[in-house]
C-alpha cells in the first residue's frame, strides 16, 4: 500500500501501525512501514484518524489499522520529525522575546517606558544556560509585567563583543530613565541573586525623563561595527559631527571580529568562543 494522507507524510508498505511512547528520543512504531516523515509539527492524520502531539510527548500508546487490509506486523519503522524543539525554545512565556538584531534590541529598550527589562545572554552550548532556562521561564511567568529579552551569543557575537559580554549566562536589568540598573552572571546555585534583582527593580514606579536604554558608548560601539544606523546614536553630544568622529575612532580601535581571539567564561572555566 502507498498513500499520501492529509497530514503531510508518505506511507508505504503496511496496512497496520502501532506507535509506542518512549521516555526519551523519538517515538517508535511497530510496523512493516519502511518510514514515516511528518512535514508539519502539529496535527497528523493516519488512515482517517488524527494524531495531535505538538510537543512530541502528547501520546502514550496508539495503534491504527488501514481498513479492509490484513495487518502485517514488523519492527523498525520510525516517525521522524522535521525539526526538534531546541532547549532555549521550550516553555517560553508571552513576555519572553528573542532578539534578532542589535537594532531590535535598541528599539525594545527605548520603547519599554517604565517597564523593567531583563536582558539575557546565552549560548546553545552553555551548560549553565541550559540548566537555568526552566527557572528563568518560571520567573517570567510569575512576573508578566517584566519583559525578558534573550540574545543568542552564537548568532550575535559582534553585538556581544560591543556590549562587553564575557561570561555566560549573563543578565542586565534596565528600567526607564535609569537605564541599566544592574548586571551580573548567575547559575542555579546563585539564582537568589536574580530573584532579588527582580524584587528590587520590578516594583511599580514612575521614571522622570525619557527611557535611557543602552549607554551612549555602547551605541557608538554598535554603530562602529555597522550593527545599528548612526542616527540611533543620541545627539546629546555637542555636534552631530562628534558622533561620526566617535564612531570613526571606535572603528580604528575596534573590537576584533576574529572569533578565535575571544574567550567566554562559563562558571569558573574559560571556554573558547
Amino acid at each position: 500500500m502507498s498513500c499520501l494522507p492529509a497530514g503531510g507524510f508518505s506511507v508505504s508498505g503496511s496496512s497496520s501501525l502501532i506507535v509506542n511512547n518512549r521516555e526519551k528520543g523519538s517515538p517508535r512504531a511497530s510496523s512493516s512501514i519502511g518510514g514515516l516523515q511528518f512535514r508539519s509539527p502539529n496535527s497528523k492524520e493516519i488512515w482517517g484518524n488524527t494524531l495531535d502531539f505538538p510537543d512530541q510527548k502528547g501520546f502514550s500508546n496508539w495503534s491504527n489499522k488501514a481498513p479492509n487490509l490484513d495487518p502485517v506486523y514488523a519492527q523498525g519503522a520510525t516517525i521522524s520529525f522535521g525539526k526538534a524543539q531546541k532547549w532555549w525554545e521550550k516553555s517560553l512565556q508571552p513576555n519572553m522575546i528573542e532578539i534578532d538584531s542589535a537594532q531590535e534590541l535598541v528599539e525594545h529598550l527605548r520603547n519599554a517606558g517604565d517597564r523593567l527589562v531583563v536582558l539575557n545572554f546565552f549560548s546553545p552550548g552553555c551548560g549553565g544556560c541550559k540548566a537555568l532556562h526552566p527557572k528563568i521561564c518560571q520567573l517570567a511567568e510569575s512576573n508578566p509585567n517584566t519583559t525578558f529579552l534573550t540574545v543568542n551569543y552564537e548568532e550575535h557575537k559582534p553585538m556581544c563583543y560591543a556590549l562587553h559580554v564575557h561570561v555566560l549566562p549573563f543578565f542586565r536589568f534596565y528600567r526607564g530613565a535609569d537605564g541599566k540598573v544592574c548586571s551580573f552572571s548567575c547559575t542555579n546555585a546563585t539564582i537568589k541573586k536574580f530573584k532579588d534583582a527582580l524584587a528590587k527593580h520590578g516594583t511599580e514606579r514612575c521614571s522622570l525623563g525619557p527611557t535611557k536604554g543602552l549607554e551612549e558608548k555602547e551605541l557608538v560601539a554598535l554603530a562602529s561595527n555597522d550593527l545599528i544606523p548612526k542616527d540611533l546614536v543620541p545627539l546629546s553630544l555637542p555636534k552631530e559631527e562628534k558622533v561620526h568622529e566617535l564612531v570613526g575612532a571606535a572603528k580604528s580601535s575596534s573590537f576584533s571580529r576574529d572569533e578565535n581571539k575571544v574567550e567566554l567564561k562559563e562558571g569558573n572555566a574559560m571556554v573558547a568562543a
